[in-house]
């Protein structure tokens, strides 16, 4: 499972083999949440939450957001969309 970012406690993995639409998982110690990227423009929407606090997601979310660009290119390089 690539890690393609880290903030915090947080990695932030794309799955080689997952499905679209463009989305990234969050795991942290003892939780994690998904997010849809909505490439390219966002906006960045949770999609499921395994034990993650609102201040949590809103965090993740600003983190995700900043690097919306990054994430997006690096969901079409492992998927092979160009």
């Amino acid at each position: 499972m690539p890690t393609v970012l880290r903030f915090g406690s947080f990695r932030v993995v794309i799955y080689p083999n997952d499905h679209r639409p463009a989305h990234v998982h969050v795991v942290g110690s003892d939780h994690e949440a998904v997010f849809a990227l909505n490439c390219p423009d966002g906006p960045i929407t949770i999609r499921e939450n395994y034990g993650c606090s609102t201040r949590e997601l809103s965090r993740i979310a600003q983190n995700l957001l900043e690097n919306l660009l990054g994430l997006c290119e690096a969901w079409r390089r492992m998927h092979g969309i160009e």
